[in-house]
């Protein structure tokens, strides 16, 4: 076993417990320094795939990837997010941001172009330096010291555009850069305007690159309060149709429908959906410090599995090539033959199609090479993965869950983050069963004379009903037994098994709650429980 397998808790730091994290990310380096990387390195899985990883690409923070074509609102969102200005900021109905800007922390704001920034150490950007100048002067990090961004960091990226603008003008490739970023983030949001659905063959193209990543995008209906309620129907199934013609999953893709930025809202009726949707983004977002070790391990078993399937390919190339003779005719056949010798290595090593690259773009890639210089297949370093896999990844599962129970729950504060949570506009306050909280009156009440005449219609004894009556009444509700049985618990305040006035009209009121579309609360808050029982709870 490794050395860091046997620490265990962690020094104390401020009276809490030092990061356990520290822990598994050193043990993610070693797994990834021992046993991956001898692997990459012999069968030249950098120049094909994806650069060799480095410490800061396990250290960094939880990276957040914004992409959509222009004016979809990308970097407004990130000013809504953030509450502030940041440094390289340009927003306008053209296309504004042309470059990719890095949101980061730091001290002081300010800001660092691309050529410095991939050449520093602490930085995760360092092997971005392959893609040259014409990238690297289109290229920054922004840095201000934010709360939001103590706990996650935000890619802006330029606006995608159609036709040749796309493909020649930029000078490096934009796609390639995208699956760079794509491999190494946590989040990627695709932001739609509620006004511009078609997906252009370049956004397209940019949407393919995220292949093998489907787990990390998340998808943003934008500026749908400029739309009616009708409309957006229409324009939320359209958007539905034109990502199933992109993104080829059996899953529906989650979409996020709202309008992200500090302005009045120009349709207020479906005010209360962008409020749940922005919730949800919100605690999506707000889980991924939380979740961000799990997907450093995720991201390296990916890695591993693709990299075992490259050695297998290489291997097989390299022993399909004759010794003297027909060298280019065979390695022309070889690549023609690729799709086949696909199948024939599922079928010898039992793995599955997806873990295989996309055939055509290994053609191409292999055209400019020598096959009689590739390597024979090193069982050593296949069955140092396949343990990595088997046994090493196992024990730092172990310490992860470790982490998640010592460690109190990590989550994304401040800008926007912290006003959805703030007082009376917190969600659902005042509504459901939280209506009330902050009245002397008890809220029942108010429905009480009416619930009172049905409680003596059902042959009270002694001021209660049994619950034989009671189920009688509160089957009218047409709620399954499971739900009245959990109302039945929460209105039931002295568990007789009997029913006064004061816990019918409570049933009564909980019933109401849960026909209204409201969840029941799991336990009786205070400003529920009848005024007659709360001394004797």
């Amino acid at each position: 076993m490794f050395s860091w397998l046997g620490k265990q808790g962690g020094r104390q730091r401020n009276g809490e417990t030092e990061d356990v994290v520290q822990t598994v990310t050193g043990g993610l380096k070693e797994l990834y320094a021992k046993k991956l990387l001898p692997l990459e390195e012999h069968y030249r899985f950098h120049e094909f795939h994806s650069p060799a990883l480095e410490s800061a690409d396990f250290e960094n923070k939880p990276m957040v990837l914004l992409v959509g074509q222009y004016s979809t609102g990308k970097t407004t969102f990130i000013r809504y997010l953030l509450e502030q200005d940041f440094p390289g900021m340009r927003i306008g109905p053209e296309p504004t941001t042309d470059s990719f800007i890095a949101v980061m922390y730091g001290e002081t704001e300010g800001s660092t172009p691309g050529n410095a920034l991939v050449v520093d150490p602490k930085k995760p950007f360092r092997k971005l330096s392959r893609f040259g100048n014409a990238f690297l002067n289109r290229f920054m990090c922004a840095q201000l010291p934010n709360q939001v961004l103590k706990s996650i960091s935000i890619i802006d990226s330029p606006g995608i555009l159609s036709g040749e603008k796309q493909r020649i003008s930029r000078g490096y490739d934009f796609c390639q850069v995208l699956q760079w970023f794509a491999e190494r983030v946590d989040r990627i949001i695709l932001l739609f305007d509620a006004h511009k659905l078609d997906i252009s063959d370049e956004f397209s193209e940019a949407i393919k690159s995220f292949r093998g990543q489907d787990d990390k995008i998340r998808v943003v209906l934008n500026k749908a309060d400029q739309v009616d309620t009708q409309q957006l129907m229409r324009v939320y199934g359209a958007l539905m149709w034109s990502l199933g013609k992109v993104i080829n999953t059996p899953e529906v893709l989650r979409v996020y429908i709202g309008s992200f930025w500090a302005q009045p809202l120009q349709n207020t009726e479906n005010r209360k959906l962008f409020e749940v949707e922005a919730q949800d983004l919100f605690r999506d977002i707000q889980s991924l410090p939380q979740k961000a070790t799990v997907r450093k391990l995720n991201d390296l078993i990916k890695r591993s599995r693709l990299a075992k399937v490259h050695a297998y390919i290489i291997s097989h190339l390299k022993k399909e090539m004759p010794a003297v003779f027909g060298k280019e005719n065979k390695k022309r056949e070889l690549i023609n033959k690729l799709p086949e010798i696909y199948r024939q290595l599922q079928q010898e090593y039992q793995i599955s199609p997806g873990d295989f690259p996309e055939v055509k773009k290994m053609q191409e890639q292999l055209e400019a090479y020598d096959f009689t210089k590739f390597h024979s297949l090193k069982p050593k370093l296949i069955e140092g993965v396949d343990n990595m896999l088997a046994s090493k990844v196992a024990s730092l599962m172990n310490l992860i869950t470790q982490e998640e129970r010592s460690m109190p729950t990590e989550m994304v504060h401040g800008g926007a983050f912290d006003g959805t949570t703030a007082g009376p506009f917190d969600h659902g306050y005042g509504e459901g069963a939280k209506e009330g909280a902050d009245e002397e009156e008890w809220i029942v009440a108010r429905d009480k004379p009416a619930y009172d005449e049905i409680f003596y219609t059902l042959s009270p004894i002694n001021g209660r009903i049994s619950g034989v009556n009671a189920k009688k009444e509160m089957l009218t509700s047409k709620l399954p037994n499971s739900v009245l049985g959990k109302i039945w618990k929460l209105a039931d305040c002295d568990c007789d098994g009997m029913l006064d006035e004061e816990e019918f009209a409570l049933a009564k009121h909980l019933i109401k709650i849960k026909l209204e579309g409201y969840e029941l609360p799991s336990i009786l808050p205070t400003h529920l429980v009848p005024p007659s029982h709360r001394k004797s709870l």
